[in-house]
Order: C-alpha cells, then structure tokens, then sequence
C-alpha cells in the first residue's frame, strides 16, 4: 500500500463513502483504476497536544500495516480519521474494528457505484 500526502487526495476520499467506528472513521473513493491502494492518517487538533494525536496516528498506522493489506482493494484510496477513544483503544479491538469498517465500506461503495450511472 502506498500513502496519501497530497491535500487534493484527502479532499477527493471526503467526497466518497465513510465508515464511523468508536476510534476512528475510515473514508474510501474508489479510483477506479487498478493502481494500489493508498492510504493517508490525519487526527484533528480537538484531541489534544501533538503527542496525543501522534499516539493515535502511530497506533492506527500500525493496525493499517498488519491488517489491512489482504481487505484493501485495488484502486481505492482510504483516510483514516483519528479519534479520542484511538489512543485507550485495547490494540486487537483496533484492528478487528479497521477489517469490519473497510468490509462496511466496500459494500457501500459497490451500493453507491450501483446507484449512480
């Protein structure tokens, strides 16, 4: 998986569908190319010092890299939105939490790409 860096790429998966969970939400656009997947991490300044939100961008990075690769789809970008309950999270639940957001999401994305011509 490749990482997302660029604003226009964050700004571009805000405009796709997105999955809540309790430590974080995951937004996915579907590119519709067969380049790799890309993922991009961002923690808003509402949940403390640059400490804390560096904590939970580490932990939510490192779930990504041992989980989501084999549920990661070809051609989509994901952006993944810290939140407080991230950084207290039990690590396992974190990751069970980012395989079933990405599973949610894809099936909202095909929903989505069905209902649009």
């Amino acid at each position: 998986m490749q990482r997302l860096k660029r604003r226009q790429d964050f700004v571009a998966a805000a405009k796709g569908v997105y999955q809540p969970m309790p430590a974080f939400v995951v937004q996915g656009l579907n590119r519709k190319d067969a380049g790799p997947a890309r993922v991009g991490f961002t923690c808003t300044k509402k949940l403390g010092n640059a400490v804390t939100r560096n904590r939970i961008r580490r932990r939510l990075k490192e779930a990504t890299r041992l989980c989501l690769g084999p549920h990661a789809k070809p051609g989509f970008d994901y952006v993944v939105i810290g939140r407080a309950d991230a950084e207290h999270r039990p690590f396992e639940v974190l990751m069970s939490d980012l395989i079933s957001a990405t599973t949610r999401l894809h099936s909202k994305a095909e929903t989505a790409s069905q209902v649009r011509p």
